[in-house]
């Protein structure tokens, strides 16, 4: 089996797809992957299909839904799989579980290749920690789960990899300013800070991108339309430490060249206290 959360739902065995049309128990589906090898209490799945207003009739739905993925299940295993439906979507005291392994969910490898990623950049080894945020974000193919209707459970897990993925996309241009490819991030930068315009994090990056591609004025003036932006949206100063990148530019703190040597902390963090 070959589940797909990270974009729109895919499901798939023996190349038929099993992936439900109807809505709750695609959420069902999508809930059960996300923890594959164990057990999702019955509560928690009525609790994402239908929150807090629980048809009387709960349990008995919660159990044809059940039913409906096992023949779709089934159905794709064929009359000669070595297992059963009901042994891989398997009935246990109080709730249900899938029985596969982690690897057959591209959420599990996308998670192992971001720690792998990160233990390679707090060691310094950004080619190889580059290479490895590559292929966690070359998993994505939209927004996760952006076929399903999510519930309070499944909104959670959503919000949660949606954050992943913004903290491994600055993360790789981290780990590609240290390597000094700072003309190519330029265009990248722009745009994510075009759709996250109060990323302290990402502004940073993109004022050392155009400072160390000779560009000092436009780097300045990424700091002045972000400054002004949180004054008048927030009411509040921009952080101590992209107030002191901003001194350093003004300056020309020689601290900000790329050849000043590797940096294992983030470029956000280049004037932390």
């Amino acid at each position: 089996m070959e589940i797909q959360v990270l974009g729109p739902l895919s499901a798939d065995v023996n190349g038929v797809s099993i992936v439900p049309t109807a809505g709750k128990p695609r959420q069902i589906l999508a809930l059960l992957s996300f923890y594959p090898g164990r057990v999702m209490p019955v509560p928690t799945l009525m609790e994402e299909i239908w929150g807090t207003n629980l048809p009387q009739s709960a349990m008995t739905t919660l159990q044809t839904y059940i039913l409906q993925l096992r023949r779709r299940l089934g159905t794709a295993m064929g009359p000669d799989a070595p297992g059963t439906a009901k042994e891989v979507l398997a009935t246990r005291h109080g709730g249900y579980l899938l029985q596969i392994p982690p690897e057959s969910v591209d959420v599990h490898r996308y998670e192992r290749l971001v720690t792998a990623g990160q233990s390679a950049f707090d060691a310094g080894e950004d080619v190889q920690a580059g290479k490895l945020y590559r292929e966690a974000l070359a998993m994505w193919q939209g927004t996760a789960l952006v076929d399903v209707r999510v519930g309070s459970i499944l909104e959670i897990e959503v919000l949660r990899l949606e954050e992943s993925r913004l903290v491994t996309i600055e993360r790789r241009i981290d780990a590609d300013l240290r390597l000094g490819r700072h003309s190519e991030l330029l265009a990248e930068l722009t745009d994510l800070i075009a759709r996250h315009p109060q990323h302290e994090g990402l502004h940073s990056q993109a004022m050392v991108a155009l400072y160390r591609s000779g560009r000092q004025a436009t780097a300045l003036d990424v700091y002045r339309r972000l400054r002004t932006r949180l004054i008048e949206e927030l009411g509040v100063e921009p952080s101590p430490q992209l107030q002191r990148l901003h001194q350093a530019m003004l300056t020309v703190d020689p601290a900000l060249d790329v050849i000043c040597g590797p940096r294992r902390g983030s470029t956000f963090d280049l004037y932390a206290a």
